[in-house]
């Protein structure tokens, strides 16, 4: 465990519980590096990456695999907003030089010094009488108050005295925002001080066990598992109430006590935002790749706030569901790609008898844009509490306006529109003009294929291939962009050959030219489902587009492709310039 202060395990389940304190403890180290590690990137330095390795040898493999992740992860965030290619490929190269040189073989460790003080030794007014566990930057121990004969859990700096200015910040921001709390089920500050140069706090003891540890031994029951959660998501909501911030929620921050009380403790990456209801912060990546947000993973280029914290909440009760935390890759680097780019699976596949209802309210939290997810940890204790009592809950809402609001919602591939909205705005004027070209063809009685076929083949083909070169020297283009050129050249592909089926079949020529509607309308369904649920709009009108052009081949009014033209040209235009502004605006 990494703060607060339980007793120690039971004989029969003292192997998984040192287990998990190790793995957590791990995993807070991890996390306090490379939170320095940025911090040197955020002040206008270099992030000495060796140094970091070889201060924490045991650490390295992951250390180069995970800050490789944080270059990759704001690589790809900028990439999404307005970062141009050559800032990309400037960072994308420190990234790989750093690593490259942490790959160096590292000379002998520097010594580092501890806690100044050990078990049975006096600390100030402390008896410390037991260690209870170690953290990236602090050690915990069961400690006993000698006039007021009370116990407590005492913390202070691993380094002792001679630690780096950042943990001294980090210890003191900790300690401060953990005291400026209260409620029963966070762990509650008595004192904060310092001993011979030594910082320290004292917390309440807490008999018991960690969630982490109890998790070890698989999935908890449904009702258990949401009586338990509960108070710990109506504390965090508290904690949001008064300017606070976790950041790094996970099941050994959550100390269970002899009565099966959750507590939540660990505050060591909290953000005290002052002045700002929304109570949002850009920052590093932040908190244990497993349970940390995707905001949070997408590094300096995240807006981190509450709902940062009710998905890490989300990560929680999906594991008291599934026994396993919905992303957990092979390496930190791996887990923080999958947190940022996959869907977690619904915890039915992994654990048949998860509750349903339970499912949905993790799922909603697990949700990637975090408009989606509960508005605040008010509104998941509220879920929280109607399963209890066996109520309808707000995340199986089927109100027609809420299903048509996520139909219509953005995903989180949007923001690469941003890089399309000026060539979007130029292919609408290029689909306009090819139209009607066709219908001038058409009206001087042009009835060979020919010109047709070259117009809609060389030409359109040119202006696709100028289009491309133009999105790449935008900057990189992501796997998503990939997706998106690969069904556009298919329609292309679909419109070229039209031609050819028209000659086989003996037909007029233009004779199958409605499919142009239905074509470029399924191009769009696509858009749909891939980037903003707001193409559907597009998709439709292409679809009706198609019919109008069969019924005026019918009546023989000449303009059907000039209407196909007009219609497609605004499908692109409007988004095009929407997506333009966007990116002008940011």
């Amino acid at each position: 465990m990494t703060d607060g202060a339980s007793s120690k395990p039971d004989a029969r389940d003292s192997h998984t519980a040192q287990q998990a304190d190790a793995g957590a403890a791990r995993e807070e180290l991890l996390a306090v590096v490379l939170n320095e590690l940025a911090e040197q990137m955020r002040t206008g330095g270099a992030a000495d990456l060796s140094a970091a390795c070889r201060a924490h040898p045991e650490l390295a493999g992951e250390l180069r695999s995970l800050w490789g992740a944080m270059m990759v992860a704001d690589c790809l965030a900028s990439d999404m907003t307005h970062a141009d290619s050559s800032a990309a490929r400037e960072r994308a190269s420190a990234a790989e030089a750093a690593i490259a040189k942490a790959e160096k073989p590292a000379t002998s460790p520097p010594s580092r010094q501890t806690a100044t003080s050990t078990t049975g030794q006096m600390f100030g007014p402390y008896e410390l009488l037991e260690e209870l566990g170690r953290g990236g930057m602090g050690v915990v121990y069961k400690a006993r108050h000698r006039e007021l004969d009370r116990v407590v859990a005492l913390k202070m700096i691993r380094h002792g005295a001679s630690a780096p200015a950042s943990e001294l910040v980090r210890f003191r921001q900790e300690a401060q925002a953990a005291a400026r709390l209260d409620n029963p089920h966070l762990v509650r500050v008595f004192e904060v001080g310092e001993q011979d140069g030594q910082p320290y706090f004292t917390m309440q003891f807490v008999e018991g066990e960690t969630l982490a540890q109890r998790l070890a031994e698989g999935p908890l029951p449904p009702r258990e598992a949401a009586a338990l959660l509960l108070p710990v998501v109506e504390a965090i909501q508290a904690a949001h109430e008064q300017g606070v911030l976790h950041r790094d929620l996970k099941p050994s921050n959550i100390l269970i006590d002899r009565q099966g009380r959750a507590l939540v403790t660990d505050f060591g990456l909290a953000k005290r935002v002052e002045g700002d209801s929304s109570l949002t912060n850009t920052g590093a990546i932040l908190g244990t790749p497993t349970f940390m947000s995707p905001e949070q993973a997408a590094g300096s280029r995240g807006r981190v706030g509450p709902a940062s914290d009710v998905y890490s909440l989300g990560a929680i009760l999906y594991q008291t569901l599934t026994g396993r935390p919905p992303f957990q890759g092979s390496s930190p680097m791996e887990t923080v790609l999958l947190v940022l780019e996959q869907e977690p699976l619904p915890p039915r596949l992994i654990n048949p008898k998860a509750d349903r209802v339970l499912e949905l309210v993790a799922l909603k939290c697990l949700q990637k844009p975090a408009e989606l997810r509960y508005p605040s940890a008010a509104a998941l204790a509220d879920d929280l509490r109607a399963f209890l009592a066996d109520e309808p809950i707000a995340a199986r809402s089927g109100q027609f306006s809420q299903v048509l609001a996520r139909w219509m919602r953005e995903t989180h591939h949007a923001t690469v529109l941003e890089h399309w909205g000026l060539l979007w705005m130029w292919h609408s004027l290029a689909l306009v003009l090819l139209s009607v070209a066709t219908n001038w063809l058409q009206w001087r009685g042009v009835g060979a294929p020919w010109p047709y076929v070259l117009l809609w083949t060389a030409g359109l083909g040119t202006w696709a291939a100028m289009f491309w070169a133009l999105r790449r020297r935008a900057g990189p283009v992501t796997f998503i962009e990939r997706q998106i050129a690969h069904v556009w050249a298919g329609s292309v592909l679909t419109i070229a050959l039209l031609f050819p089926v028209e000659m086989l079949l003996g037909l007029p020529v233009l004779s199958l030219s409605p499919i142009l509607g239905l074509t470029s309308g399924m191009v769009f369904l696509v858009k749909a489902g891939m980037l903003s649920g707001a193409f559907y709009i597009q998709s439709l009108a292409l679809f009706v587009t198609s019919l109008a052009m069969a019924l005026m081949q019918r009546w023989n009014i000449p303009f059907g492709i000039t209407l196909f033209g007009v219609v497609s040209g605004a499908c692109f235009f409007f988004p095009g310039l929407k997506y333009y502004r966007q990116r002008r605006e940011g």
